[in-house]
C-alpha cells in the first residue's frame, strides 16, 4: 500500500509541480561534499532508469518505488550519510519529503545504455545536464563510462563523456566519471575487474576533459587497490556495487579508503537492501569505516 509519503508527493506533482523547483530553491545545501569524518558516505539510486532493478535473487526488487523511497529515507537519515546519487525522478520525490538538507546531491547523466540491451556501450545522455544541476543548486553529475575496445560506439561515449566534464568543470561543478573497461560475452556486456583493466580504466578517464580541476572517479574495488588509486591524482569514491559477502565487502572497503586519494564510499543495493535487511545497521557499519 503507498505510504503517506508517496501520497504527498503523488498529490504535489498534479496540484502544485512547481513546488519541485521551490523545495530545490530552499533546500539547505552541504558546505562540503564531504561529512565531518572527512570522507563522503553517498547514497545511489540510479539504478531503475537503466532498467537494472535486480537485487539478489529478486528481479524487480529496486522497480517499487514506494518501498525505494521508504529505504532511502531510512539511509539518509543516518548519522555520517554525506549525500545522494539519483535520476531525476527519485531526486526530486526526495526533494518533496524534505529529505536533502545538508546533504551534497549528484544528479546521473546517461542512462541510455539499458541494461542487457545490445546497444549497452552507447549510454546516451538521457538524465541530468549539467545546466540543470546546476540550476537546481545540486553538487555534480555522475557519468558511468564503460570502454568497450571492441564496441565501435565507445569513441561517442567518450567524446560525449569529455563533453559533460568540461560542462560541470566550467560550472565547478563535480564530475563524477565512473570508468570500466568492458567487453561483450555471450551477447552481454561484462565488466573486466581485474586490476590491470581498471588501472587501465582510470588512467583513459582520468584524460576526458580540457580540464579536471572538478573531476570525481568512482571506482570498483578490486584487488590490489594500492595500485588502481595510485593511477591517478584525482580524487576518488568508492563503488560498493551489489555484495554476496557483506563481512569481506567491508573489509575490502576499510583497506582500500586508507589510500590518499580514496574520499568516500557511494553504495546502493548494498545497504538499502542489505541481505540481513537491516537498513540503518548496514548504513552505520559502512559509515564507521569512513
Amino acid at each position: 500500500m503507498p505510504s503517506e509519503k508517496v501520497t504527498r508527493i503523488v498529490d504535489t506533482r498534479v496540484g502544485d509541480p512547481g513546488a519541485i523547483a521551490a523545495a530545490a530553491a530552499a533546500r539547505v545545501r552541504a558546505t562540503s561534499p564531504l561529512g565531518e569524518h572527512g570522507k563522503a558516505m553517498i547514497i545511489a539510486a540510479d539504478h531503475p532508469a537503466r532498467g537494472a532493478n535486480a537485487v539478489g535473487g529478486d528481479p524487480n526488487a529496486m522497480a517499487d518505488r514506494f518501498e525505494l523511497l521508504d529505504r532511502m529515507c531510512v539511509a539518509l537519515e543516518r548519522p555520517g550519510v554525506t549525500g545522494v546519487l539519483g535520476t531525476a525522478d527519485i531526486l526530486e520525490d526526495l526533494l518533496l519529503l524534505g529529505v536533502l538538507d545538508g546533504k551534497s546531491v549528484f544528479g546521473s547523466m546517461n542512462r541510455a545504455g539499458l541494461a542487457g540491451s545490445i546497444f549497452e556501450i552507447d549510454d546516451r545522455f538521457t538524465g541530468y545536464d549539467a545546466e540543470t544541476i546546476a540550476a537546481m543548486g545540486f553538487d555534480g553529475g555522475k557519468m558511468l563510462t564503460r570502454i568497450a575496445l571492441g564496441d565501435p560506439a565507445t569513441p561517442s561515449l567518450l567524446e560525449n563523456t569529455a563533453h559533460a566534464v568540461d560542462e560541470l568543470n566550467d560550472r565547478q561543478l563535480i564530475a563524477m566519471v565512473e570508468p570500466f573497461l568492458s567487453e561483450w560475452q555471450d551477447g552481454r556486456i561484462r565488466n573486466d575487474l581485474s586490476t590491470d583493466a581498471v588501472v587501465k580504466s582510470v588512467t583513459i578517464a582520468a584524460g576526458l576533459g580540457r580540464r579536471t580541476a572538478y573531476t570525481w572517479l568512482k571506482l570498483p574495488v578490486v584487488a590490489d587497490m594500492e595500485r588502481v588509486l595510485a593511477a591517478s591524482t584525482l580524487p576518488a569514491l568508492l563503488l560498493g556495487g551489489e555484495v554476496t559477502d557483506p563481512d569481506a565487502a567491508f573489509a575490502s572497503w576499510g583497506r582500500a579508503l586508507k589510500q590518499p586519494t580514496a574520499q568516500g564510499l557511494v553504495v546502493g543495493r548494498s545497504l538499502l537492501y542489505p541481505s540481513g535487511g537491516d537498513i540503518a545497521g548496514a548504513v552505520d557499519k559502512a559509515v564507521s569505516l569512513l
